[in-house]
């Protein structure tokens, strides 16, 4: 209830001292549509058990755990408002009345908070699952056509804390330096002739430089192993905060990251399928993600868009193997920084501009002349092996040594995949149907754009990649529960709960 008052005709609340007639039901202080009510009735329906999530059956002995129905509610609806942190989370079971209605007024504290989604990070994918299927039953996913993207997420891990095998072997050699240096002091010191006055400053110096020195020794023991640990396994570099993160490009910037995957499917751009890697390249993904989400959609067929980082003929190639058709477009051949380096080939005689004839197996150059098959190039890995096509008529050809190659014994020589009519027919899809891949944008990026901004998770709080894979499947989760919300409403959703 509110005044107005005649001091400057402002609306004034009421006095804090008034007693009020407070609702006698927690239930009366939520919504009848509030979302929270929708997050208690789908975490009651599902079966945790199963799912695997610890404590579903009470040990009799012992202080009684807290359920974990309540703790999943709790963690949906801090990821849906923004809240993710254990310490927040506590904070609001005392403080927020939606919080307490869903808790029944229970206020675990933070360690008991964080340790549920510690031991209960890889049963999220089942509830993303569930939830997902809820959306099928529903009509809000096509299963015709997904984008597939990724996005960079920032590590529990500075760039200050990530070595490389350049970065421990200069620390090495600073410590090293600084040692030897502090040593001469000492030795400086002790060797000094000075009267009595100075001698206890000296020894003191003395004293707090040994003890410089032990401590460098340590660090350069640590360096050390985790040069030498480097060196066996194979690994460029090390975290030192969290190990399983890598240093990767975000956005032109070097930042220590995971590499997260989405696929969105184009009918109400619901996330239907997700996965993390500390992988930074983008090709190596296409194919792993697109079958997961085949699979998800229970489909013999589906249509897969992608940017051109995720161009990989072979991930294309599994991709139709498995009744999977790509739609990307072609990265622009590296012959182009050849070009500006050594001037040759010119943009006229680029590989792309040499035309396959299917019926005769050659390549017509720019110039009209034929190029044959002559030999197979196995230094390539297995699955990478190409026919290469050379001709007689290079020497005599006026633009040799002038545009098109300066290769004096081969002449110009053109590689063709063993499996190049796949890239062709995806060339042809995409001439035919170009929307599938101008829709690309539009399915992919809104979610990132409002995952991270929206939902200003573009940051990590766990460490390892099994725990950031579960804490990015509540994200996802929370991304389609509030896109269903908006579409359906949380009516319409809660009765389908109960149907």
């Amino acid at each position: 209830m509110t005044t107005t008052t005649g001091n400057g005709g402002y609306v004034e609340g009421m006095d804090r001292r008034q007693r009020l007639l407070m609702p006698e039901l927690l239930d009366d202080y939520v919504a009848e549509d509030g979302e929270v009510r929708f997050v208690d009735a789908f975490v009651d329906h599902l079966n945790l058990s199963e799912m695997g999530f610890t404590h579903t059956e009470p040990n009799p002995e012992g202080r009684p755990p807290y359920n974990p129905r309540d703790l999943l509610k709790l963690y949906i609806y801090g990821y849906l408002n923004q809240v993710r942190s254990s310490r927040k989370l506590e904070r609001e079971c005392h403080r927020n009345v939606e919080v307490m209605w869903l808790m029944r007024k229970l206020k675990p504290d933070f360690k008991t908070i964080a340790d549920f989604r510690r031991d209960n990070v890889s049963c999220i994918r089942s509830v993303f699952e569930e939830f997902l299927n809820l959306c099928g039953q529903q009509g809000l996913i096509g299963g015709e056509l997904v984008g597939i993207d990724g996005s960079k997420l920032r590590a529990v891990n500075s760039i200050d804390r990530n070595l490389n095998l350049k970065t421990l072997a200069e620390k090495l050699k600073r410590i090293d330096e600084k040692i030897q240096r502090y040593l001469d002091e000492v030795e400086e010191n002790d060797a000094a002739d000075e009267d009595t006055s100075k001698l206890e400053a000296k020894r003191k110096r003395n004293v707090k430089l040994k003890e410089r020195v032990q401590k460098l020794k340590q660090r350069m023991e640590t360096y050390a192993g985790l040069l030498h640990k480097l060196r066996e396994s194979g690994e460029n570099e090390v975290s030192l905060t969290d190990s399983d993160s890598r240093l990767m490009k975000d956005r032109g910037k070097l930042a220590v990251c995971y590499n997260a995957h989405i696929a969105v499917d184009s009918k109400e751009h619901m996330i239907v399928e997700y996965d993390v890697t500390n992988i930074a390249p983008d090709n190596v993904q296409l194919s792993p993600i697109s079958k997961r989400t085949k699979k998800t959609h229970g489909v013999e067929k589906l249509d897969v868009t992608a940017d051109k980082g995720f161009f990989s003929a072979t991930e294309i190639k599994q991709c139709v193997d498995n009744g999977i058709k790509p739609y990307i477009l072609e990265p622009k051949k590296s012959t182009a920084g050849k070009a500006k380096s050594v001037g040759i080939p010119t943009p006229d005689f680029y590989e792309d501009k040499f035309q396959y004839d299917k019926a005769t197996d050659t390549y017509i150059c720019p110039a009209g002349e034929r190029l044959d098959f002559r030999t197979w190039d196995r230094k390539q890995p297995e699955r990478l092996v190409s026919r290469i096509y050379r001709t007689n008529a290079c020497k005599r050809c006026p633009f040799f040594m002038t545009k098109c190659t300066k290769n004096r014994i081969h002449g110009r020589m053109i590689k063709r995949w063993e499996h190049e009519e796949i890239l062709e027919e995806m060339k042809q899809r995409i001439k035919e149907e170009p929307n599938k891949v101008e829709v690309r944008k539009t399915l992919t990026e809104h979610p990132f754009g409002t995952i991270k901004r929206a939902f200003n998770q573009s940051y990590l709080l766990l460490k390892g990649l099994r725990k950031v894979t579960g804490e990015v499947g509540f994200t996802v989760l929370t991304y389609n529960m509030r896109r269903a919300i908006n579409i359906l409403g949380t009516k319409t959703l809660s009765a389908s709960l109960r149907t």
